[in-house]
């Protein structure tokens, strides 16, 4: 197992490396070095990598911000301690974000320490006398981690800097923003050159599990120009995955099972690894926050439990009767136990609570060491895109079969002779309850039909405040104040 035991330093510009954990992501003592040393072997290159990966994990992206996206879309409520508990989360599911808003903040700055370690290995790494093979790997993975924090940020901002060099004393440190066309461009570069020099996941030893693969920058890259509506794309991108040997897991829960890391339905995970030994607040704390997060608040039934992302009963209502994908996805009154435990509706504001994440206590025994990996990118979510993109391209018949291997798989019948319309919103249906709380929902809203279909939701479901201007957060204040070279969103 390797790990990581260095800081990378370039210039003024501190990077954190860490090691490979369970799988590679581990973390190890820290400690300054000189990069006129560094870049020498074959373990420093996979450190540097290594390093690259981790701000996924943070609170800022994965271990928190990016999951509450599912309140904002209307799929839950923060539900918490109540009162001002997560009041920068209520504000942005209200749609009264300011420009202040922590949560805005964080999801701004999450990126770009993974943008700066990405862009160190692919200046440094070419020059590397090493196995050519594994640099191809390494460069491969720092191209589609490049192009993953780039794709959160112009989904959530628009257009951003673009800076695809480690910065140095003497260059610009106060970038204006690009706009999102160019930054798209280099997004699908990105992916397409990843695609071509990252292995299949089946290459990897187990160690090596959770790294990006050809399947992930694939798969990435389909969600891309679906987000750009290029269905051609993605219906080819979406073959070339399934070519790759990717299955839906027989049993829906299997994604969430703590003993099921990286299945073959997995195409990219955030990884996460029990007895951490960090700061539960920290950067540099390797647990996932989710169990700890969302189980349900005075309940015992987790380690933690405080009760966020509670569903909402319009949310509820939207599982087609028989769909075995609710047991797995929430708690409700009379729904199986958990643990041995029976769920008590008052353990929630809205009465349920979410289950898909939870670990029990003889997994994690402690608030601070949930081992749960966090769900990037899935197989049934490529079958849902190439279905929508089928449909999008008025081959409707054709839309039907990728539909129903994923509601075939939930225990629903089959979808037949629908028109295209009609499809359409049985699709977009099926991607919410499919990939409910994967942080997936938001994005969906604002993508199709311009944004207009998400308003239409959003407002149906009385959250009247959300306008076109929410489609983009706001630039943050304390951006703005340290670079007045960066101009704000329309609205804000």
């Amino acid at each position: 197992m390797n790990t990581i035991k260095n800081i990378l330093a370039i210039a003024v510009l501190a990077v954190i490396a860490i090691s490979c954990s369970d799988e590679f992501l581990d973390k190890a003592p820290l400690d300054s070095i000189n990069t006129d040393n560094y870049y020498q072997t074959e373990e420093d290159a996979i450190n540097a990598v290594n390093g690259a990966y981790q701000p996924l994990q943070w609170p800022k992206l994965y271990n928190m911000r990016m999951w509450t996206t599912d309140i904002m879309a209307g799929n839950s409520i923060v539900g918490a301690g109540g009162g001002d508990d997560g009041r920068e989360t209520q504000d942005m599911a209200n749609f009264v974000t300011t420009t202040d808003n922590p949560g805005v903040l964080d999801l701004f700055r999450g990126p770009w320490p993974g943008i700066l370690r990405s862009n160190i290995v692919l200046e440094k790494i070419p020059s590397m006398d090493i196995d050519e093979s594994l640099k191809n790997r390494i460069l491969g993975e720092a191209h589609f981690l490049r192009a993953h924090y780039y794709f959160i940020l112009v989904r959530f901002f628009g257009d951003v800097p673009l800076i695809t060099e480690p910065q140095v004393p003497g260059d610009d440190l106060r970038p204006a923003r690009t706009d999102k066309s160019l930054v798209y461009d280099l997004i699908i570069d990105d992916l397409t050159t990843a695609k071509d020099l990252l292995p299949t996941k089946s290459s990897y030893s187990s160690n090596d599990l959770g790294r990006a693969t050809k399947g992930a920058a694939t798969g990435l890259l389909a969600k891309v120009y679906l987000t750009l509506g290029e269905w051609e794309n993605v219906v080819s991108l979406s073959n070339e995955v399934t070519a790759l040997g990717y299955r839906l897991n027989e049993n829906y829960a299997d994604n969430f099972d703590v003993y099921n890391k990286n299945s073959i339905e997995s195409l990219f995970e955030v990884q996460y690894t029990g007895d951490a030994g960090e700061d539960f607040w920290s950067n540099e704390n390797q647990a996932s926050w989710l169990s700890t997060f969302q189980g349900p608040r005075n309940s015992g039934m987790v380690a933690g439990g405080w009760g966020w992302n509670q569903p909402t009963q319009e949310f509820i209502n939207a599982y087609e009767e028989n769909d075995l994908r609710k047991d797995a996805t929430v708690f409700y009154e009379d729904c199986p136990n958990f643990d041995g435990q029976k769920y008590n509706p008052t353990y929630s504001i809205t009465g349920f609570n979410l289950r898909k994440f939870l670990v029990t206590k003889a997994i994690s025994a402690t608030y601070d060491n949930s081992p749960m990996n966090f769900p990037v990118l899935r197989y049934a979510d490529v079958l849902l895109m190439k279905s929508e993109a089928l449909n999008e391209l008025n081959r409707t018949s054709e839309a039907e079969a990728p539909l129903n291997e994923v509601r075939e798989r939930a225990g629903l019948e089959a979808v037949g002779g629908k028109s295209q319309s009609e499809m359409k919103e049985i699709i977009l249906n099926e991607r919410r309850l499919e990939l409910a709380f994967e942080g997936q929902r938001w994005f969906d809203l604002i993508r199709v039909d311009n944004g207009q279909w998400g308003l239409d939701f959003l407002h149906s479901i009385g959250k009247v405040n959300a306008t076109e201007k929410h489609f983009l957060f706001p630039i943050p204040l304390k951006e703005i104040e340290s670079n007045p070279n960066l101009t704000q969103n329309p609205g804000y």
